[in-house]
């Protein structure tokens, strides 16, 4: 028996031996090699925050000379038996190049499991050619940086078990035609693959499928709910498919299923009491859908969940009670949901919370004590909800939080934050809070980097505050902080925000001693709407947003020039003085500039160099002079320019038409002067919302040519979507990227008020030309700037009559043409601006009787006053008789006299001229046209001779 055991072993291991690497499939491989470049430093990035670098070239490994037998490369492996390459795993293996049709690597006949994932194959397309390897069970290409279609060869290889095509960047046009034949599938993922067409229903006939994967692929229609029932499903992800949408089925489930995500797909109906039936489920996320009505209590069965998202819905009603019996959850999302109060007591079993986010979920009442078994909390959002009373203590006893946001309540109480040495962010904002007072902080909180504290009814600014030399994001806006800012603050002293300690360091030249440098850490700082009377601190070198409006600062500004990197500066409503610094002109990266409400003096900044990113410049309510500067048409991003209220001097600056991208020109109260249409043929103010010229010097005709070139005015903007005009600003940060949108604020006139808008709604269009010197006629051209909301052609020397073509101004909501020398009648057209809440046109010569109708019934008397030649209500001058209805013009009361234009007795006209005069009275009444007019002009001459031969 032992002689024949030992017999076997001799004969198995000869067999084994010998299998070695067949010599076409080594020289295939080798030739595989060289055909890409390797990089072990891993230079390429594949995807953002999927993928960085590389791990191992494992291809290096391959060499003929020392291992001729392929079977012991890196990522190799072979048949026992036969010695025929059966697998080649080259996953993160720093591979760079392209896969032709032609390659060797098809020529692996007996393969059955291929793995490419994570290299860089440079965009090409997945080669035609991988429907020869038909033995294969096992393809992944995932994240490789293919291009194109995905090749239907590989709907051939009817072996396979498991397929992974995500994150390839490639696109499969029919998904059904491309399945059907892989009946054999365990697992499919081709999750970021464009397939945009109905999901596959075929796959709900997949019995053996256990993991399906197709995450943001754009598909479209009905979610076969079949699919919910297949044996076999352990894992199904069908998320950020927004136009995907189904219901979660009643019965049928299939028991196994352990992974369930719905997320950002178009899902709706309420939540089956069936899905409690899912006992193994650890991964729940139906968040960002359409589910709506309350959660039911069978999710308490759910006791292996892990992981629970249900944020952004319509869910509503209290969050069960059940929710304590999911012991095992790590994870809780619930934001964004209409829940009625909860006390939040099912809390207190879950210990094994890390992440637990309530915000924006209608919470009310007080937080209780049901956090001091939440040990292992990082993170805690409460905020946006109706939260009141006192912030329990058991919060500071959290020792591995990271991240508390109880934003947005109404909470109150001292915050003894000492404890919570892990917390990296805080916000607090729009709440009622105080802190404890420590005289020895100089180790509380050494991580945090965010601190939130606008709006709390702070009085100063913590003391700790000094300590933290962490910091990378401060906003201690709209509180009641007043006097100086501390000396901590921006000063070099061993208690500065931005001060680094560097003494115990060993420092060529300096030996060891303390170093008091700029932190270079601080990229966000916000301390405006306070009550500071200060100088204005100095800003780290490093800050991208330094924000102190709405101060009592003062001083000069020149200490701006210290922060290189700024992308947002916002100085206004304080009282700084001096010039503008020139620096402000060529930083690089400011994006938003705002020093307006000051007392700043001399020029603009002279030099804006090319490629100036300034989108928003904002200088109004100073007292600048000289002028615009020309260097500003290299500031091609610019989209709002406010230089109001200043002694800005100069002709209409018509090279802005050059800055294409501008929605709003604020020129008013300074000293501008000189005609318009002179300086340009043409202009180009495409994007112009609002402009406004008022109260300078302007001459000359009417800018009918600058008006022809508003075509943003041109097009029916949708008022029913409330937006506001604004930037879209990304401030660039050490912990992450932030995007915002910053809101453009600034004083019109609107319905005869000055007001100030801190936001402007998008659709709010408007000109603004008054109290200049334009003369001539308003043209009919501008009634095609069909969006105009305000018009205010008021105090000039505007002449003849009022365009009937201002009645296509269907959106206007205020138009003033007082003040100026307008002739002829009111046009009845107007009646149709249904939106005109304010008109006004006092002091012109305008005659005949006042619209009826519509809008013209609520205009008060002043509206229309000081027009001797107008009747009928709301005047008391009633339009009863002809004479009253057809005033004698003005220029006929000067040739006839004040007495014979009001005196006129209409006897001699009738006995000199005749009944045929009387015909044409009538007439005129009747029909008010051009003919019938002059008719009357010639009557009242003639009556004019017949009273000079009576007074002869």
């Amino acid at each position: 028996m032992l002689c024949a055991l030992i017999l076997f072993l001799a004969v198995f291991r000869t067999s084994f031996v010998n299998a070695l690497c067949h010599a076409d499939e080594s020289s295939a491989l080798m030739e595989f090699k060289r055909s890409f470049r390797t990089s072990k430093a891993g230079s390429f990035s594949i995807q953002p925050g999927l993928y960085s670098g590389c791990v191992y070239p494992k291809v290096e490994s391959w060499s003929l000379d020392e291992h001729g037998d392929c079977c012991l490369w890196d990522g190799v492996e072979c048949d026992e038996a036969t010695g025929h390459v059966i697998g080649l795993d080259l996953s993160n293996s720093c591979l760079f190049g392209t896969i032709t049709s032609n390659s060797s690597l098809f020529h692996l006949h007996h393969l059955e499991s291929l793995n490419l994932a994570w290299n860089d194959f440079n965009s090409t397309f997945i080669p035609y050619g991988l429907g020869n390897l038909s033995g294969l069970h096992y393809l992944n290409l995932s994240g490789s940086y293919f291009s194109g279609k995905i090749p239907s060869d590989i709907s051939q290889l009817s072996k396979l078990i498991s397929l992974d095509l995500s994150f390839a960047w490639v696109s499969l046009p029919n998904i059904n035609n491309f399945v059907q034949n892989l009946t054999m599938l365990r697992e499919l993922d081709l999750s970021y693959t464009n397939i945009t067409s109905p999901f596959p229903k075929v796959v709900a006939n997949f019995s053996s499928l256990k993991s399906l994967k197709l995450i943001y692929c754009q598909l479209q229609g009905e979610f076969p709910v079949s699919i919910f029932h297949l044996p076999n499903l352990e894992v199904l992800d069908i998320s950020d498919n927004a136009n995907l949408s189904a219901f979660i089925p009643e019965q049928h489930w299939g028991s196994r299923l352990k992974s369930l995500s719905l997320h950002g797909t178009d899902f709706s109906g309420e939540i089956p009491i069936s899905i409690g039936n899912l006992v193994v489920l650890n991964e729940l996320s139906i968040g960002d859908c359409h589910f709506s009505g309350s959660l039911p209590t069978s999710l308490g069965n759910l006791s292996q969940l892990t992981f629970l998202d249900m944020s952004s819905n319509k869910l509503q009603g209290h969050i069960p009670a059940s929710f304590a019996n999911l012991t095992q959850l790590s994870t809780l999302y619930l934001r964004s949901n209409n829940f009625s109060g909860d006390t939040l007591h099912w809390l207190v079993n879950l210990a094994k919370l890390t992440y637990l986010e309530l915000s924006d979920a209608q919470l009310s009442g007080p937080i209780l004590s049901s956090f001091e078994n939440l040990t292992r909390l990082v993170e805690l959002d409460l905020s946006s909800n109706h939260l009141q009373g006192e912030i329990p203590n058991s919060l500071w006893e959290l020792k591995d939080l990271e991240y508390l946001d109880l934003s947005r309540n109404n909470l109150s109480g001292t915050m003894d934050l000492h404890k919570l040495r892990s917390l990296r962010t805080l916000n607090l904002n729009s709440n009622n809070i105080s802190f404890a007072s420590k005289t020895k902080m100089n180790v509380t909180l050494p991580n945090l980097s965010t601190l939130i504290l606008d709006s709390c009814n702070l009085h100063e600014f913590p003391k700790f505050l000094g300590y933290l030399s962490g910091l990378e994001w401060v906003d201690f806006s709209h509180n009641k902080i007043r006097g100086s800012t501390p000396t901590w603050m921006g000063n070099g002293s061993r208690e500065s925000l931005w001060y680094m300690d560097l003494s115990h360091n060993f420092l060529s030249g300096f030996g060891n001693k303390q170093i008091n440098l700029p932190l270079p850490k601080l990229t966000y700082f916000d301390i405006s709407s306070n009550l500071l009377t200060t100088k204005l601190p100095t800003p780290p070198p490093s800050v991208t947003y330094f924000n102190i409006s709405n101060n009592i600062l003062s001083g000069e500004i020149q200490s701006v020039c210290r922060a290189r990197s700024l992308f947002i500066l916002d100085l206004s409503n304080n009282n700084l003085s001096g010039a503008i610094p020139s620096c402000l002109g060529n930083m690089d990266s400011l994006s938003i500039l705002d020093l307006g409400k000051n007392k700043l003096e001399g020029m603009i900044p002279q030099a804006y160099p090319k490629g100036c990113a300034l989108k928003s410049i904002v200088l109004t309510e100073n007292r600048l002079q000289g002028s615009i500067p020309r260097s500003l048409a290299n500031c091609t991003m610019l989209e709002y320019l406010n230089l109001g209220y200043n002694q800005i001097l100069g002709e209409f600056p018509s090279w802005l038409s050059q800055l294409t991208k501008l929605k709003a020109i604020i020129l008013k109260s300074n000293k501008f002067h000189g005609p318009i249409e002179a300086y340009q043929s043409q202009y180009n103010f495409s994007n112009l919302h609002i402009m406004d010229l008022s109260s300078n010097s302007f001459t000359g005709e009417f800018p009918s040519k600058l008006l022809q070139s508003f075509h943003a005015m041109e097009v029916v903007v949708n008022q029913e979507q409330l937006e506001y005009m604004n930037t879209f600003e990304v401030i660039p940060s050490s912990l992450s990227t932030v995007a915002r949108f910053l809101y453009y604020g600034m004083k019109l006139t609107n319905k005869g008020t000055e007001r100030e808008y801190s936001k402007v709604p998008f659709a709010l269009m408007q000109i603004d030309l008054s109290n200049n010197k334009f003369e001539g006629q308003i043209p009919d051209l501008i009634g095609d700037l069909k969006s105009l909301v305000l018009l205010n052609l008021s105090n000039n020397i505007l002449s003849s009559s009022i365009p009937p073509s201002l009645a296509n101004l269907t959106r206007l909501e205020s138009l003033d043409l007082s003040q100026n020398k307008l002739s002829g009648e009111i046009p009845q057209q107007l009646t149709k601006l249904t939106f005109l809440s304010f008109f006004n046109v006092s002091h012109n010569q305008l005659l005949g009787p006042i619209p009826r109708g519509s809008q013209f019934n609520t205009f008060a008397k002043d509206s229309f006053s000081m027009n001797e030649g107008l009747c009928g209500s709301p005047l008391p001058k009633k339009c009863t008789t002809a004479r009253d209805k057809l005033p004698i013009p003005p220029s006929l009361k000067e040739e006839i006299g004040e007495e014979s234009s009001f005196n006129l007795d209409w006897t001699f006209v009738l006995i000199g001229i005749g009944m045929g005069f009387l015909i044409g009275m009538v007439l005129g009444n009747l029909i008010i046209d051009e003919k019938s007019r002059w008719f009357l002009r010639y009557s009242e001459r003639m009556a004019k001779g017949w009273i000079r031969m009576r007074r002869q």
